[in-house]
């Protein structure tokens, strides 16, 4: 650590704990102490100091951790202990990482994980600035004007909007691919439910170029530390300005 230190609020994220805007409520909040003393915004943290979070203490990460998990039917994207069937206890890493997004507990595919506070920030931000795809199967036959309405938006009457366009394939009777640029919650669900279709089967197989190509359902796997740096190199280009 620099002599000049670092500032809380970057501390806090860097820690993995959460992200800077975050750590800023946290911090106005009275939750974080450096050396038994109440933090306050613009403090800094030097070499050697104690740093609390609800009176827990906090150091900084020292292996940046991203992984790519294939995430089965009935896994919970939550660190949240008291969900029985929660994502962390399920893949047991050794380091604390959380969930980046999320992925519903009826839906399957790809899910990454992070020990990174900030970063996870930036992805959930910039969620409007990158692609996710996802192989979908419904409970009877596809028509064209299915295709047609999926493609060009459909309108959720309980959140009283329109999905914008995406780019939709069929790729059998029952099934097709889809890429969304959008996060809205159970997005592809309420638009086949919009349309008189139930989902039988949904699978994110992409997110951005991340894919679960040699990963088993169940399996994860860690980024390098170089694909790591491109990832986060993406999503700084991504993230929408404040």
């Amino acid at each position: 650590m620099e002599e000049t230190g670092v500032r809380i609020n970057k501390f806090i994220a860097n820690a993995g704990v959460c992200s800077r805007r975050e750590a800023d409520r946290m911090i106005a909040d009275g939750r974080v102490v450096i050396d038994d003393v109440v933090a306050g915004p613009g403090d800094r943290v030097y070499s050697g100091a104690k740093v609390k979070v609800d009176g827990n203490e906090i150091n900084l990460v020292a292996d940046e951790v991203v992984l790519i998990f294939n995430k089965p039917v009935g896994i919970v994207c939550t660190a949240e202990e008291r969900e029985p069937d929660n994502v962390i206890d399920y893949i047991g890493y050794p380091e604390r990482i959380y969930p980046v997004g999320r992925l519903d507990k009826d839906s399957r595919g790809l899910l990454i994980l992070t020990n990174m506070g900030q970063l996870a920030y930036e992805v959930t931000r910039a969620a409007s600035g990158h692609e996710k795809e996802y192989e979908v199967t419904v409970d009877h036959p596809i028509t064209g004007q299915f295709m047609i309405r999926m493609q060009q938006g459909v309108y959720l009457k309980d959140l009283d909007r329109t999905t914008a366009p995406a780019a939709v394939k069929k790729t059998g009777e029952k099934s097709f691919s889809i890429i969304l640029h959008q996060g809205l919650n159970r997005q592809i669900r309420r638009m086949c439910a919009e349309l008189g279709y139930r989902v039988r089967d949904l699978k994110r197989v992409r997110e951005m170029d991340l894919t679960l190509e040699g990963i088993p359902e169940g399996e994860y796997r860690r980024l390098s530390a170089k694909e790591t740096a491109e990832l986060k190199g993406k999503i700084l280009r991504a993230a929408p300005s404040e």
